[in-house]
């Protein structure tokens, strides 16, 4: 006996309306799904690491067309799914056989379906590509400049040192001497500078007690 039932509609109550905490962006999604989601952009955000707003925003230009593969590839396995539960054209009366002439008839049905899923595909991924070389050599320059700034500021630490004087980082490092487009931390680069000069003092201090060794040998 065929089902005639009408599908009961969705409880448009089912989804939430979500704002995205770095765009701002609204986006409607079940519970679960935004849960999902959620974890799924923080750990794309903890792996890459960016920091400022472009890194950031092509953190999650990354996150978001992964998230776009992933669910593409959900896509395809479930419309091959939905044609294994569809009457079947072919009988083999082998359920592996069975199986296969679903999936392929599915393939036949979809074709055209399916070959625009993969030219999605293929096109997120190449944006993906662009997006993490953009955002590697972002970060690039960013520590590129950084390690410049701490080496110059355990020079003048080590200068502020040798004429007895105290390392002020905020009186050597004005804004005006920092790299414009990065938002560096004033006291990291003290930090680093002075872990700098502890460890260029221990390695004289160590090449100095060796000296004698040397000549005693």
């Amino acid at each position: 006996m065929e089902d005639t039932q009408t599908p009961t509609p969705r409880d448009p109550r089912a989804f939430n309306a979500y704002r995205h905490g770095l765009t701002g962006q609204v986006m409607i999604m079940t519970p679960d799904d935004e849960a999902a989601y959620t974890a799924h952009c923080q750990s794309f955000h903890q792996a890459l690491a960016p920091e400022g707003a472009v890194e950031k925003s092509l953190a999650q230009s990354i996150a978001d067309d992964q998230w776009r593969l992933q669910r593409s590839a959900a896509i395809d396995l479930t419309r091959f799914s939905m044609g294994m539960a569809e009457p079947d054209q072919y009988f083999a009366h082998h359920p592996e056989i069975d199986a296969a002439f679903a999936q392929a008839v599915t393939w036949a049905s979809e074709a055209k379906n399916l070959n625009l899923m993969s030219l999605y595909e293929g096109r997120t991924q190449r944006r993906v590509e662009r997006n993490m070389k953009m955002l590697k050599d972002l970060q690039a320059e960013r520590k590129a400049a950084f390690q410049q700034v701490v080496d110059e500021a355990t020079l003048l630490a080590q200068f502020a040192a040798s004429q007895g004087e105290p390392f002020d980082v905020e009186r050597d490092f004005p804004p005006e001497a920092l790299p414009p487009q990065f938002a560096f931390s004033l006291p990291k680069i003290a930090t680093l500078a002075a872990h700098k000069s502890r460890v260029a003092a221990a390695k004289n201090h160590s090449e100095a007690t060796r000296q004698p060794l040397r000549r005693a040998a």
